[in-house]
């Protein structure tokens, strides 16, 4: 058999060397850190990429809640009645011409009559509402036995520009007030009056300012010039007119008419909007059914929908978590008491208990108050089970059955030893409610059973129901508070689904 021992008696004993001979041994620090529960999480967060990704997004949607009021010139209680529903618009990038925020609305099949009357806007005020033509049609039609060709256009229009003139009526105060505005800004609002009786009696269209036939078709001079039929009754206010005059205004015109006591003028609206305000029309998403600017609306919605979710989610995580730790931490009859009660809450529909309290308990305790407590009654039961489990989870563990040897009270034992270790659970668990009771709260207010106006201005399903009126001709009022709620969703859904699978202790370490 062959000796596999090796022999070392051939090498030189000068060769060995003892290693740390003389020195102290003890142990030695780690060359890494060690890294804490919640580290640990944040670095498998961080991993999960479009968690991630929605965490910026989220960021992103609570800054623009919280900052969109303050920026805007507006509030949720700001309204015009006459600028509903209209497109997004601010000046200084109208003027730019490159396509965005300049108020465009499309018209089609624009004829010849119709083009004429946005010439008649663009001569008396200066501000042309055709901002481009899109297309122009040629068809032949038949007309009185002959074949003629019919020319229309597709057309965007600045439908702020395209508002032109309104009849307003002025105490003789207030008509003063606004001429000396006009002396003072040189910005003129009140224009020559037209009586109705030169224009066939048509009483309401303010912007008629020339001669039209029996149809309403404007009547041209021999150069296709408008014939101008202002009134020259200037005894008929009972108050001179000492303000700025149109070209060609040899103060032959009159600009009101005296109505019971009052004053009524032909007003250029764009002009008297910043008569009113101190600012020209500038609306970044335009308006709503309310005349409401969307830019603050949606952010002044979106953070009371926020707070309000954020508000629900720890009332039911308190209740929940309580609950849950006394059905977990003691088991047997008081958990299949306590379990039965839930069962008997949980089978009552929302929507019933949420309409039931706004028909009665709003009364006493206002709209928010009574929808507050529709969430608390039942929202706090899946927490509860959550905690419930979590606490069948821990309380057989090593360390509880120590911390119970040395004497801790029952009441420590649950929250001082046993909830800690689940509250990463609870947490991500909380993170996931808040959409959902986001979602419920937009449901309501949108279906009209709760209605927090009074107490929020505005929510977003409440915008969505007042953009559902126009869906058709002013879809960007239903559509941007669908985007927001829509990312809100998404963005929430994911960045919690990011944090359970972070927190989840059986995955620590996995992915380092």
């Amino acid at each position: 058999m062959m000796n596999n021992t090796t022999n070392y008696d051939h090498i030189p004993a000068e060769r060995f060397a003892f290693v740390q001979e003389n020195e102290k041994l003890h142990d030695q620090d780690l060359q890494t850190k060690s890294r804490g529960f919640f580290a640990d999480a944040m670095l498998r967060f961080s991993k999960n990429k479009s968690s991630v990704i929605a965490a910026w997004i989220l960021l992103f949607l609570v800054l623009f809640a919280i900052f969109s009021p303050i920026i805007s010139r507006y509030s949720v209680y700001d309204t015009d009645k006459l600028y509903v529903n209209f497109p997004a618009y601010v000046p200084g990038v109208a003027a730019m011409n490159i396509g965005i925020m300049d108020g465009a609305k499309t018209f089609d099949s624009q004829n010849d009559t119709a083009m004429l009357k946005w010439r008649a806007i663009a001569e008396e005020t200066g501000m042309d509402p055709v901002l481009r033509v899109l297309n122009t049609h040629e068809t032949e039609v038949k007309y009185r036995g002959q074949m003629v060709t019919r020319t229309t256009y597709d057309i965007e229009v600045n439908y702020y520009f395209a508002t032109g003139m309104i009849y307003k009526t002025f105490s003789y105060d207030e008509y003063k007030a606004l001429q000396a505005w006009q002396n003072e800004t040189g910005i003129q609002v009140i224009y020559p009056y037209v009586d109705p009786a030169d224009i066939n009696g048509q009483t309401d269209t303010p912007n008629v300012w020339y001669q039209v036939d029996g149809s309403g078709v404007p009547v041209l001079d021999k150069d296709g010039n408008f014939i101008p039929v202002y009134s020259t009754n200037t005894s008929g206010t009972g108050v001179a007119y000492d303000s700025i005059r149109i070209d060609g205004d040899d103060g032959s015109y009159a600009y009101a008419s005296a109505k019971a006591g009052a004053v009524q003028c032909r007003v250029l609206y764009y002009n008297y909007y910043q008569y009113v305000n101190g600012h020209e029309p500038s609306y970044i998403l335009g308006t709503n059914l309310m005349g409401l600017d969307l830019f603050c609306a949606i952010g002044a919605g979106a953070r009371f929908s926020l707070i309000f979710a954020i508000l629900v989610s720890v009332i039911n995580l308190t209740i929940g978590a309580v609950y849950g730790a006394i059905q977990g931490y003691y088991g047997g009859a008081v958990d299949m008491i306590l379990d039965r009660i839930c069962d008997v809450l949980s089978g009552v529909p929302f929507v019933v208990v949420t309409t039931l309290f706004q028909l009665h308990l709003a009364a006493k305790v206002g709209a928010l108050g009574a929808f507050l407590f529709a969430f608390v009654l039942t929202g706090w039961i899946s927490m509860a089970a959550l905690t419930r489990k979590q606490f069948y989870r821990f309380k057989g563990q090593e360390f509880v059955m120590a911390a119970r040897t040395l004497g801790a009270s029952d009441w420590r034992l649950m929250f001082k030893h046993i909830f800690p270790n689940a509250i990463g659970t609870i947490i991500t668990s909380c993170a996931l409610v808040i959409p959902s009771t986001i979602s419920t709260e937009t449901q309501m207010t949108y279906l009209g059973i709760v209605n927090l106006r009074a107490f929020a201005g505005t929510t977003i399903g409440t915008l969505l129901s007042d953009g559902r009126a126009a869906a058709t001709s002013a879809p960007h009022a239903i559509l941007w508070p669908s985007i927001f709620l829509g990312l809100l969703m998404i963005s929430f859904n994911l960045f919690g689904n990011g944090l359970r699978d972070a927190f989840n202790p059986t995955t620590r370490g996995v992915d380092d």
